[in-house]
């Protein structure tokens, strides 16, 4: 595991630990981590639910929440933006017809095979 991948793991846990939840233990990862993103700390939340030393099923239902959470935003974020360039990328695309020559033809060489 990455030294940057640990500390944000640590920060999630201590967080959880703490009773932090939801915005705060975000902050609070935030504070310990300044440099970190949502996908590290999605990463680091998963590396936390696969950790099985790791067995205070509260600290690990507000770990998966976090985790959920900015994965959903992220995933929001995406789709917004995919919607936009969907709607600039527009064009008139002919539609392809299959015909039984063609169907044949394509046949025809695997068949003698």
């Amino acid at each position: 595991m990455g030294d940057k991948r640990k500390k944000i793991y640590e920060a999630l846990v201590d967080g959880a630990t703490e009773g932090l939840s939801g915005n705060a233990l975000y902050e609070f990862v935030l504070k310990r981590c300044p440099k970190t993103s949502s996908k590290k700390i999605v990463r680091a939340s998963l590396l936390a639910l696969t950790d099985p030393h790791l067995t205070d099923r509260n600290v690990l239902d507000t770990i998966y929440a976090l985790a959920i959470k900015h994965r959903m935003d992220e995933v929001r974020v995406a789709d917004d933006h995919d919607e936009e360039d969907a709607e600039e990328d527009k064009e008139v695309v002919p539609s392809v017809k299959s015909s039984k020559r063609r169907t044949t033809e394509i046949q025809a060489p695997a068949q003698q095979l």
